[in-house]
């Protein structure tokens, strides 16, 4: 017998999970935000409730199993445009139960627990589950949170990008797209290690500060900015910068007054299509910050040091390493000279 037939003679006696050891066996089950999910095989019909979910599934390459899309901040990433265009948008906010349900899924992957969870202001897990339905939340929103606090839910630990590659892997797992999740970790930890030096090799002032500004109810309301251990917090932390808002909340809102007494050097500003509240709008943060009397006074208005960041970045997302670069790149034009 030659040395061929013989290999192959030896890869006949071993099982093909061995030989492609990637492959998902179905059924999959696999613990998700606290709760174990089921997945009987590849999904073929997919609603994402959330931006995350939804590019991460493009990036993955199973755009054709994703029938339905909601809750949209920015645009969708210019590469993906052709691609989005050919699948329904159900809602740019969030959508209701049925309207979720008439699309036939096999899966829902949300991008927030508040949206399905314990009390999904779109359903239950519970709900969907009952209906035959899988569920998936992306573990940035409840690896190192508790979502059980109300509003955005507060940071038990710091974020880590960890997070994102986990949730990344996990969907090329349920999808049996493994080499796809590998490729897209792998680029996006690139980017990531490449802002980083960036920001380090800038060697920016001791004590540099900053505050993440997401959006306000209304001109007289207190705004909603970052918390220490969000996303926001990542990246000032990666970058050196000093966030002065030292809440464990995922969003608090906190008076103007508070931060310009603060006064930091930096303001990163929410860019979003979303119109729930009126300070999403880029424009109208822009307005407030160069004319309430409060808040043009800060160092970061007069000096013209203010960032404009897509909001989706802001959130925990594989857009929160886009984000990581426009805050490098941003930084490199600063001037901190008073």
């Amino acid at each position: 017998m030659d040395i061929a037939r013989t290999a192959l003679s030896i890869l006949s006696l071993i099982p093909a999970t061995s030989v492609l050891a990637n492959a998902t066996e179905y059924p999959l089950s696999m613990m998700n935000c606290g709760r174990e999910i089921h997945v009987s095989s590849a999904p073929e019909r997919t609603v994402t409730i959330g931006q995350s979910a939804t590019e991460i599934l493009y990036a993955l390459g199973v755009e054709d199993r994703v029938v339905g899309t909601s809750v949209w901040f920015n645009p969708v990433l210019p590469k993906f445009r052709d691609i989005n265009a050919n699948i329904e948008r159900i809602a740019d906010n969030d959508p209701s139960f049925e309207a979720v349900v008439n699309k036939k899924p096999e899966l829902v992957a949300a991008q927030y627990e508040w949206h399905v969870g314990p009390t999904g202001s779109v359903a239950t897990r519970d709900q969907f589950h009952d209906l035959g339905i899988a569920t998936y939340i992306m573990p940035a929103d409840c690896d190192t949170k508790n979502n059980a606090t109300g509003g955005d839910g507060t940071r038990t630990a710091a974020f880590s990008t960890d997070s994102i590659y986990k949730g990344i892997h996990e969907l090329a797992t349920i999808f049996d797209v493994q080499q796809a999740g590998k490729a897209l970790v792998d680029d996006l930890e690139s980017r990531e290690k490449k802002a980083i030096s960036t920001a380090r090799s800038l060697n920016l002032p001791d004590d540099v500060s900053a505050v993440f500004w997401f959006s306000s109810p209304d001109g007289s309301s207190d705004p909603y900015v970052a918390g220490r251990l969000g996303a926001p917090g990542y990246m000032m932390d990666k970058l050196g910068i000093r966030n002065v808002i030292q809440s464990d909340e995922e969003w608090p809102t906190v008076g103007w007054e508070s931060i310009a007494q603060a006064d930091p050097d930096i303001i990163v500003v929410a860019r979003m299509d979303r119109r729930r509240y009126a300070a999403d709008s880029l424009e109208a943060k822009l307005d407030f910050l160069h004319n309430d009397p409060v808040a043009r006074q800060m160092s970061a208005v007069q000096h013209d040091r203010i960032i404009e960041m897509d909001a989706h970045a802001m959130s925990a997302t594989m857009r929160t390493i886009f984000g990581l670069e426009t805050l490098a790149d941003a930084l490199s034009s600063l001037s901190f000279a008073q």
